[in-house]
């Protein structure tokens, strides 16, 4: 059966002036330059070498060599010889190599993330990370195995088809081996055998079926496929998967498993500070450990194909996913193939995953386009591809906030969404109200979601009097108190994701005294401080008791009186200020007293069993240090 050799140790890193160093994979020479927003942010093409003993294998044996990712274009190069080349730097990758494997190797890849006219991403608000950045390994298969070649795909599907208790399960593998059979099995979450049959393509059926039903209760089933030649067990796959319904309705929102199921949820980006993308599990369970602790039910994973292990992990917790592919900001005629590539990467490799409930066509496209024909037939090439492979599935995408309601980009896909920042961007948070509730009266029938929202924060700015654009931490939480409720009364919005969960490296911008960076984030880029927005998301959407002072990094106050807000999910909180009851407070998620400041203040929040303190102190003028600095930047936007 199947053998995997990691390859990730002792790479020699050749940088493009010549320098070379010693490194592990995943690696990326941008963790720092792509971070600091400085002019020495460096794309271009830099080599990786490795030397490596041939694993065992017999004469009945294939060797593939794979690559997880590769940012942004490859050459790979094995003995002397190219054996594969890939242009996208989000997806796997993969090549039959046994003919040229010799007992000691040598392996030369060259990794380009330079400026070009045919690989997406090119113009974004991130940084785009060359390197090696996710595992390296070779598989040994029999010589008669389940297909690895077709877009690097896993060569089986599954489908639950839920039929009142029960759900139809199609199963498809592929292979090219005429004289082979396979068995499929469905086991339980326990192992156990539900289900049984044969064939390349055959529906099997599991009574009173277990529902995939969100982070409630995100039952996992596991199809296994056995490759049989001649009676001999030659090759084994397995895959997790769900049983679970869903729709959309432009009244009502999203349904799961027939129950109005509201998507509130966040996106994600994979970097993290220092390490860029060259991530590993523990920095993917960490964010994934974040984002269900404010209780998000859904992720938009932006702006291109994560780590199967991400995907694995919203299987796992439940989280309703949009997968998208990196087609964003603007259309490049010469690079239509590469959409379409990894959109068939995208679905191939991912099919499996109930996480995923739609694939994601485009980002802001609308941005920096100049050939609106060739940009629109490209969507509608992309949104048919989707439906021809997966049929399953809807369709959307994420619109430019100056893409109007009538523009013809909007209308392609099965649903759509906007990246709105009207109070941020733009003056007035009630512009949000004026602009969903006139799409939604002028296209009633049109399913409508926000695919970005937000402000940015830096958790060392603060103001008592917080304006939109001085990026303090106090502002960011006015503005998503309000989004918070204008979403609770707009049921009929398929999905909300706020932009971003975790502040994130974007070269091109300056703001906040941390150039190179967009801090949109609840959460700071090295996952350490928890902006004060983080509880109110946690106020509106988890169950378990708490409470949170906000201001805690506010503590200098210019004022004799201050305002402290508390968050809690709990329906009534009372502030003590030095062991002093202040006041009891019963209110909806957001708590406000008023507090004197003299000298130093300890507060204490309690709701319920549930106590949180800080202290403040008063001060006889404002701090400078929490105030933007002249040449820091504003709000203003990347482009």
């Amino acid at each position: 059966m199947r053998k995997e050799h990691l390859l990730n140790k002792n790479w020699t890193f050749i940088y493009h002036d010549g320098t070379a160093s010693a490194v592990d994979i995943p690696h990326t020479w941008n963790n720092i330059d792509g971070q600091d927003g400085g002019n020495d942010y460096w794309r271009g093409t830099c080599t990786y070498e490795k030397s490596f003993s041939a694993p065992k294998f017999g004469a009945d044996e294939r060797v593939y060599l794979d690559f997880a990712g590769v940012n942004a274009s490859a050459k790979v190069i094995l003995n002397g010889t190219v054996v594969m080349t890939h242009d996208g730097g989000y997806s796997t990758f993969r090549a039959d190599v046994t003919e040229l494997l010799k007992a000691e190797n040598k392996m030369s890849v060259e990794v380009d993330n330079s400026v070009n006219g045919k690989v997406y991403p090119q113009k974004a608000d991130f940084t785009f990370y060359g390197g090696i950045y996710r595992d390296v390994k070779l598989i040994v298969v029999n010589q008669h195995h389940f297909d690895m070649d077709y877009y690097a795909g896993p060569g089986i599907a599954v489908y639950a088809d839920v039929k009142g208790s029960d759900a139809h399960v199609r199963v498809r593998t592929w292979h090219h081996v005429p004289e082979g059979t396979v068995a499929i099995t469905v086991k339980d979450a326990d192992g156990n055998c539900v289900a049984a049959g044969e064939g390349t393509d055959t529906e099997l059926t599991i009574s009173n079926v277990h529902l995939w039903d969100g982070v409630e209760d995100p039952y996992l089933y596991t199809c296994e496929a056995v490759l049989r030649v001649d009676g001999r067990e030659v090759d084994m796959i397995s895959t997790h998967f769900g049983a679970r319904y869903f729709r959309v309705d432009p009244q009502k929102g999203f349904f799961l498993n027939g129950r109005s199921y509201p998507l509130r949820g966040v996106c994600r980006h994979q970097d993290w500070k220092g390490i860029g993308n060259a991530i590993g599990r523990e920095n993917h369970d960490t964010d994934m450990a974040l984002i269900r602790e404010i209780g998000a039910n859904t992720i938009r994973l932006a702006h291109y194909q994560h780590d199967q292990y991400f995907y694995d992990l919203c299987d796992k917790y439940g989280m309703v996913v949009w997968a998208e592919i990196p087609y964003i900001s603007e259309h490049m005629p010469g690079g239509r193939q590469n959409t379409i590539d990894q959109m068939k990467e995208l679905i191939i490799q991912n099919y499996n995953h109930p996480s995923i409930v739609c694939w994601g066509v485009s980002n802001e496209i609308t941005i920096s386009t100049k050939d609106n024909k060739d940009m629109l037939d490209n969507h509608h090439v992309l949104n048919d591809l989707c439906h021809e492979l997966d049929p399953t599935r809807f369709t959307t995408l994420a619109c430019y906030a100056m893409c109007g309601p009538f523009n013809k980009v909007a209308h392609i896909t099965d649903v759509v969404s906007w990246n709105l920042y009207l109070g941020w961007y733009v003056p007035g948070m009630q512009l949000n109200d004026l602009w969903v509730d006139f799409f939604h009266a002028r296209y009633p029938n049109r399913c409508l979601g926000y695919s970005e929202y937000g402000c940015e924060c830096m958790p060392n700015l603060h103001s008592s009097h917080p304006k939109r654009g001085d990026q303090s931490e106090e502002y960011q939480c006015l503005y998503n108190e309000y989004m918070l409720k204008f979403f609770e009364k707009r049921p009929f919005m398929w999905a909300t994701h706020l932009w971003n969960m975790f502040d994130f490296a974007a070269d091109a911008r300056n703001q906040g005294g941390e150039p190179g960076m967009n801090h949109k984030g609840l959460v700071t880029f090295d996952r350490k401080t928890k902006k004060d927005s983080f509880y109110v998301y946690k106020a509106y959407w988890t169950k378990d008791p708490f409470v949170h002072i906000c201001g805690r990094r506010y503590v200098d106050r210019p004022e004799k009186e201050t305002t402290v807000k508390v968050y809690s999910n709990l329906p009534e909180v009372t502030l003590y200020a030095n062991g002093k009851k202040i006041a009891s407070e019963k209110a909806d998620k957001v708590f406000t007293f008023t507090v004197p400041v003299s000298g130093e203040v300890k507060l204490e929040a309690v709701a319920g069993e549930c106590r949180d303190q800080i202290s403040i102190r008063y001060a006889d003028k404002p701090n400078p240090a929490y105030k933007l600095r002249k040449g820091d930047g504003n709000g203003g936007n990347w482009t």
